[in-house]
């Protein structure tokens, strides 16, 4: 028995029902009977995570305290393990080994993680529905008809269905929160700066986060309390102290204040999804919250703002996939000719990303352009400065947001590949806290009316660094509805 929640499998392991060797060959086996079919892991460490799970049974035998010994964890393909591939779901890093761990890795495995396997992703992290991988996508194992949401599909997947506790992912507008709702469990996406980036593959460096998705708020109190703090590697990460988060999850919601940003709750969104949403404001309400209605008069130009904003930043990140340092390389001898070093970066390049990778590098390209930059760019990073202060002057009358996490439940795979637009569109009700900053957690908050097989996902957003607060409620939300 692998138990879906580290909390029982520790409960299990503290009354020696289980051992670490045995969860983690409970996972294997469910990884090799559902993974060919949901395609969430790339990779599986079959050697290695049992043999990391033996010496893990040793040293707690040896009275050694670890927090988080038999916790299993996915990783996503984005975030760097030593010795091992990190593809970011994209031909160009196809055969690329890591030569060194992400600072968040080693301080889970320091706390006693076992790391099973690396997860799916839209290439690059670029991609609202994971069908963006070089490698195929990532199928929703509620209704393997519809997709796991992006571009951590892969890690949501992987715990919706059963083969992991938890998994890290990274989101840079959405990307780990929006999947967690389509595949319904629970997400996490820190304040920026509170978990070292060391060791992620840059998409945006300004947005991207490092968070974990999960099936329960207590487990995922636990793992940001191992991965998070200052790291001399990352001169973005923020030297605040990390709280123990899980005190703080008392079920008690008294007193605490609520905003609602009608701009969240307008057309567009999804009936269904209103309703469920509606239903949990009503169980908070009844619990002693404070509910208020808000407004983010800049909420409708997030989309747009992101989508100027990190385009920019991927063009300049991916630069350096050109085919000399590392890394996948065009065969020249094809072009019949005597090739040049451009030949090279044209030919390795086209042939190495996939089509929404060039895209946004087409399009990060061009709002930089000379003529473009002050019209695009530099428009944008003025409207992200108002988004900002949305928030701040939102969160001096209430503790926090509430909103739902995505504006329609899951989409069927391949309904929207050739419409761009409307898969960006997706991303309204997440992007604007990463262009803030601030950190949103994603919690289930109930079954659809109209597709029950779906659950939906309920987004809330707090003030930098308190996710102690977010935590709190979002286990309230779990316990109410």
């Amino acid at each position: 028995m692998a138990f879906s929640t580290f909390a029982d499998a520790r409960t299990a392991l503290e009354n020696n029902e289980t051992s670490c060797e045995a969860l983690v060959s409970s996972f294997l086996d469910r990884i090799a009977s559902e993974n060919p079919r949901l395609n969430a892991f790339l990779f599986v460490d079959q050697e290695g995570a049992p043999a990391r799970a033996r010496e893990l049974d040793q040293r707690r035998a040896a009275g050694e305290h670890l927090p988080l010994a038999g916790l299993v964890l996915g990783v996503k393909d984005n975030i760097c393990i030593k010795d091992w591939q990190a593809t970011c779901g994209s031909h160009i890093l196809e055969g690329f080994t890591s030569l060194y761990d992400a600072t968040a890795v080693q301080k889970l495995v320091d706390a006693g993680a076992i790391v099973i396997g690396k997860t799916n992703c839209d290439a690059f992290g670029m991609g609202s529905s994971n069908e963006n991988s070089y490698f195929g996508p990532v199928k929703n194992p509620l209704d393997e008809a519809y997709v796991s949401g992006g571009s951590s599909g892969g890690s949501a997947a992987a715990v919706a269905a059963g083969l992991c506790h938890a998994a890290l992912g990274s989101d840079t507008g959405g990307s780990i929160r929006q999947p967690a709702s389509f595949c319904g469990v629970v997400g996490l996406k820190p304040t920026y700066g509170r978990v070292s980036r060391y060791g992620l593959v840059a998409y945006a460096s300004s947005f991207d986060c490092i968070g974990s998705i999960g099936h329960s708020v207590h487990d995922m109190a636990e793992v940001l309390e191992a991965m998070a703090g200052v790291d001399r590697w990352d001169a973005t990460s923020a030297p605040v102290d990390v709280p123990e988060y899980t005190p703080a999850l008392t079920g008690d919601v008294r007193g605490v204040r609520i905003g609602l940003p009608e701009e969240y709750f307008a057309d567009g969104l999804d009936e269904g999804i209103r309703s469920v949403i509606q239903n949990a404001i009503n169980a908070l309400e009844q619990a002693g919250a404070t509910i208020k209605p808000v407004t983010m008069p800049h909420t409708p130009y997030g989309v747009a703002t992101y989508y100027v904003l990190a385009t920019a930043e991927a063009s300049s990140n991916l630069a350096r996939f050109d085919g000399v340092r590392y890394g996948y390389r065009a065969d020249l001898s094809k072009l019949g000719r005597s090739a040049s070093l451009t030949d090279l970066y044209v030919e390795s390049r086209t042939e190495g990303f996939g089509d929404e990778v060039k895209r946004r590098i087409m399009l990060g390209t061009y709002v930089l352009s000379s003529g473009y930059y002050d019209a695009y760019y530099g428009k944008a990073q003025r409207v992200r400065t108002l988004i900002r202060s949305d928030f701040d002057r939102a969160f001096e009358d209430v503790d926090m947001l509430l909103t739902p996490a995505a504006p329609t439940p899951p989409f069927k795979l391949g309904e929207k590949t050739d419409d761009p637009l409307a898969m960006y569109l997706g991303d309204i009700y997440t992007v604007t806290a990463n262009l803030a900053g601030v950190p949103g957690l994603v919690v289930p908050a109930g079954a659809h009316p109209t597709q029950p097989q779906f659950s939906v996902g309920l987004q809330l957003l707090g003030r930098p660094f308190e996710e102690a607060q977010l935590l709190r409620v979002g286990d309230a939300v779990m316990k109410l509805v």
